[in-house]
């Protein structure tokens, strides 16, 4: 107490780092003043964590062990992993990833690791949809309830749309998923709410797929998804429609899991001042992420693009 008032006498501010160590044990203080030592320096550190400076140096200049030297190699191979996911991959995608590289390790000790040296997957906020007014169109049953889970690529397909937050306005995005492979097939960013949103990205994913007749979109009964310009649209391509029964969102939860990824991986981690500049950054992780570089846990930790090549 005497040391803490000397120091505050003396005009010393804690550094707000030191509040945040949680950790018990000398060698857990040693570790994170040499995580934190560019930061706020030795000195500072271990007066504030109560800890010698002659330990810390000894700490640091011992010979590892076996265990540490093997923990620093495999550190190395999940920051690289870490990092190339852009801070989107929490402890179970690391793991998982190490594991495809051949790696024999615990899931646990990945976690640990992780834990100790500040790496954290990017946090997911939950978001509601814009309620808007419904018009009186028709509605279709859910024909989803009836059928079997899609044995190949274009059998069944998935759309919603979303809304995000840029600046003090709400951008749309409309986008359509393959529910085989959970591949997004087409995709639109627009200002506007509005039938022409849904139909782009659809129009979209017909360019890119080419399904056969016969194909089944499961939507929403959002007036975006019920509007004539729409019905018209499934009419030509041969498309039966399908819709989410009232109340249940988890009749679409393949497309709600993507807005949630998107939203916490990309969204949450920059502002975006132009809708130009929003298209760039969710085209990048759509087609240079998503698809083909994230390992979903419902393709038995493939990417969709392994998926549909593999089946």
């Amino acid at each position: 107490m005497e040391a803490t008032n000397s120091r505050a006498s003396r005009g010393e501010r804690r550094p707000k780092k030191v509040s945040t160590f949680s950790g018990r044990g000398t060698t857990e203080a040693f570790r994170f003043a040499w995580k934190h030592r560019r930061e706020h320096g030795v000195k500072a550190l271990c007066r504030h964590l109560n800890i010698s400076r002659s330990g810390y140096y000894a700490w640091v200049n011992r010979k590892p062990g076996k265990r540490a030297s093997e923990n620093a190699e495999l550190l190395l191979k999940i920051r690289r992993i870490f990092n190339e996911s852009e801070g989107r991959y929490g402890s179970p995608k690391v793991y998982r990833a190490l594991k495809r590289q051949g790696l024999r390790v615990g899931e646990n000790r990945v976690a640990r690791l992780m834990q100790v040296w500040g790496m954290k997957a990017r946090t997911h906020r939950i978001y509601r949809r814009l309620l808007t007014r419904r018009a009186v169109l028709k509605a279709w049953p859910n024909h989803r309830l009836t059928l079997d889970k899609p044995v190949a690529v274009n059998r069944q397909w998935s759309s919603d749309v979303t809304y995000i937050k840029m600046g003090r306005k709400n951008v749309f995005l409309a986008v359509v998923l393959d529910l085989y492979s959970r591949r997004i097939v087409g995709w639109k960013l627009e200002a506007n709410l509005n039938s022409d949103l849904s139909r782009g990205a659809l129009r979209q994913a017909m360019a890119d797929r080419s399904p056969s007749p016969g194909l089944l979109l499961h939507t929403d009964r959002g007036t975006e998804f019920r509007a004539l310009k729409m019905r018209d649209m499934l009419a030509r391509h041969q498309v039966r429609h399908s819709m989410s029964r009232p109340g249940y969102c988890t009749d679409n939860a393949e497309v709600e899991s993507f807005f949630k990824s998107l939203k916490g991986e990309l969204l949450h981690a920059t502002s975006y001042i132009t809708l130009r500049q929003l298209r760039h950054h969710i085209k990048h992780y759509i087609e240079r992420f998503y698809n083909t570089e994230r390992l979903h846990s419902s393709l038995g930790y493939r990417t969709p693009l392994e998926f549909e090549g593999a089946n």
